[in-house]
């Protein structure tokens, strides 16, 4: 009889004992880590576990009494695994709390935007300002060296060229800090592949185009010489007719390309004459790459031209052309809105079918 007393007097203590620490540890479990005054990034390194992570977030004050923790997660969370990664933790989270962050496993996502009608040069330039990137060590590379992240389908279709101008598809792509640069712009290009080669299935018929690659040359100047995106299919008519007739496409994005670092935003008479590999005032049908990024609408358009009889247009100003048939309205309309104030978003346009008429067209443009 006593012993059963002592017994149960134990037990009671015991359950006094479980029933205050379990309080305290509820207590302390979901009580705001009053540290955490802002919303905090933790980062968390490959083959790390949680005892380590602890540890780094009690030295920081971010975590108090973390052997609590450690053996929350060893004993209540069998299936508990810390992923690598940057994980944002909450204002005042609890602990448990910022273990909900972990075990979810959502590391945080920066962006990266590729604009439309952007050349590979300026592509590199703003990824230099692209967040968790800083000390990629592949931002060494310049535009000569992305060709090593092309597929063989790709580099396939260049039949040789080196290249890789116009391969990676405009869009906004999202990315873990672990993520390599490389391996977003492999996402890039891969996008543009399966974009192409679908749009390339599905083409219009009698296009004056070899292949996908030369369709995606086309899209790149399309791209460069619009100014408003419901004119996509109507450009590309022009230049199909242009290439069908044997006239030049005489576009100017295609002759500052080939200058390169010779040009210095005012684009003259002369750079028109200089023969180039861009040169389409100097050089029938297309030139040997694409000049920059065109995004999928307008590798539709080179896909799908409007059909049509215009063989010119002009810019007036606003972003929008002027289409014409013939010559003559053409040098009509070159007369009407070159003499306005040319505005930043200008864009000039195919002149003339002959080298004697396309010299007196350039006069036209002063």
């Amino acid at each position: 009889m006593k012993l059963f007393k002592i017994l149960s007097g134990l037990s009671i203590i015991a359950i006094c004992v479980v029933f205050f620490a379990s309080k305290i540890f509820l207590s302390y479990w979901h009580t705001p880590i009053k540290e955490l005054q802002t919303p905090t990034i933790v980062s968390v390194a490959p083959g790390s576990n949680f005892r380590e992570l602890a540890l780094e977030l009690n030295k920081k004050d971010l975590m108090p009494w973390p052997a609590l923790s450690i053996v929350w997660v060893r004993f209540f969370e069998p299936n508990f695994v810390l992923k690598a990664g940057e994980f944002q933790l909450p204002a005042l989270a609890s602990p448990a709390q910022i273990l909900d962050v972990l075990n979810r496993g959502v590391s945080l996502q920066y962006k990266l935007t590729l604009i439309e009608g952007d050349s590979g040069q300026q592509m590199l330039a703003k990824l230099l300002e692209a967040p968790a990137f800083a000390s990629d060590q592949s931002l060494s590379l310049t535009v000569d060296k992305l060709s090593n992240s092309l597929s063989p389908a790709a580099i396939k279709y260049m039949q040789g060229n080196d290249n890789p101008e116009g391969w990676f598809l405009p869009d906004t792509y999202f990315y873990a800090k672990d993520n390599s640069l490389l391996s977003v712009l492999n996402r890039a290009h891969l996008a543009m592949l399966e974009a192409l080669e679908a749009e390339w299935a599905d083409r219009a018929e009698d296009l004056p185009y070899q292949s996908a690659y030369e369709a995606l040359i086309m899209a790149s100047i399309v791209e460069k010489e619009t100014g408003v995106a419901y004119e996509r299919p109507k450009i590309a008519g022009v230049f199909v007719r242009r290439l069908q007739k044997g006239m030049r496409m005489q576009t100017d994005p295609t002759v500052i390309y080939g200058m390169g670092e010779r040009y210095k935003g005012n684009l003259r008479r002369a750079d028109l004459k200089q023969d180039t590999a861009y040169n389409t005032y100097t050089r029938h049908g297309l030139p040997p790459t694409p000049i920059a990024m065109p995004g999928r609408a307008a590798i539709y358009a080179a896909l799908h031209p409007l059909d049509g009889t215009e063989l010119y247009f002009v810019a007036k100003g606003d972003g929008s052309h002027y289409f014409s048939t013939t010559f003559k309205e053409h040098q009509a309309a070159v007369q009407k809105y070159q003499v306005q104030k040319r505005r930043a978003d200008y864009r000039s346009t195919p002149l003339s079918p002959s080298a004697k008429k396309q010299s007196k067209s350039i006069d036209n443009q002063g």
